[in-house]
């Protein structure tokens, strides 16, 4: 099937590894260009680097999303370096800390929303006069399902992540039908975001006394994971490029899960 990416020009939030990179990758498979964000400089040139040896054009600047200034001058720089414009943005900036709710400090608060929320209402609010001058233009942020269905752990993360979801349903009731507004909501994913010292491994073996991967196992227990395994970042990566794609061109206003089964509600 033709997803009519070929020689289009996607911006990715987030994007030096995890879903962020396979997501790149997977639009370059599909001929598009990619504009790349990031606060990780040298993983962002990897991922660049590997994009490029997909034949398609990548272009990165190193900033930090968790504040307006560094929204507003990393996108200034990048979007000085493309002359045809932005078809499609991927809002995929996300940080948690899995701490039981009475242990989060207002300032753990505050950096929750302003990397997972924020990052995405400052990106989108830059970028949407760029995309409403294209015909066919897609925005797709990536969400969790604890947005949809929050565990005890981490009640922020969560929180700001319902939020992306109210957000998303807005922005698509107000652009169109000229922009398409979608979400994606993964489960457990096996990336970086787990894997990093002080990631989501990291504090569910403080919280249940398990070395780091023995605790993910037995946290997908007791949430009843149907398919009893983390999903990969290319799985996510894979719905995330048909949310953007024409396959997708009746899609607006949806919330996907990429979830393993997590979600156990019908709406």
């Amino acid at each position: 099937m033709e997803t009519g990416l070929g020689g289009k020009t996607v911006v990715i939030t987030g994007a030096a590894n995890g879903i962020g990179r396979a997501t790149a990758l997977a639009f370059a498979k599909e001929g598009a260009h990619l504009a790349l964000l990031d606060h990780d400089a040298e993983k962002l040139a990897e991922t660049s680097a590997l994009i490029r040896g997909c034949g398609v054009n990548a272009y990165d600047v190193q900033a930090d999303l968790s504040t307006g200034q560094g929204v507003q001058a990393g996108l200034d720089v990048l979007l000085a370096k493309l002359p045809d414009g932005v078809d499609v943005l991927v809002n995929n900036v996300g940080h948690g800390d899995p701490k039981p709710f009475e242990e989060i400090t207002d300032e753990q608060w505050e950096r929750t929303f302003a990397i997972n929320l924020m990052s995405m209402v400052r990106v989108t609010r830059h970028l949407l006069p760029v995309l409403r001058q294209k015909e066919k233009s897609a925005i797709v942020s990536n969400a969790s399902d604890l947005g949809r269905q929050p565990e005890t752990a981490p009640a922020d993360y969560a929180a700001m992540k319902s939020a992306m979801l109210a957000l998303t349903k807005s922005l698509a009731r107000a652009e169109a039908p000229k922009i398409r507004v979608n979400a994606v909501a993964p489960g457990p994913i096996w990336s970086t975001f787990w894997s990093r010292p002080g990631g989501f491994a990291e504090g569910l073996s403080s919280i249940y006394n398990m070395p780091p991967r023995q605790a993910v196992d037995h946290e997908m227990k007791l949430r009843k994971l149907p398919l009893e395994r983390l999903g990969e970042p290319e799985e996510v990566a894979n719905v995330i490029v048909f949310l953007a794609s024409d396959l997708a061109s009746y899609v607006t206003s949806s919330v996907w899960g990429v979830d393993g089964g997590s979600i156990r509600s019908i709406v």
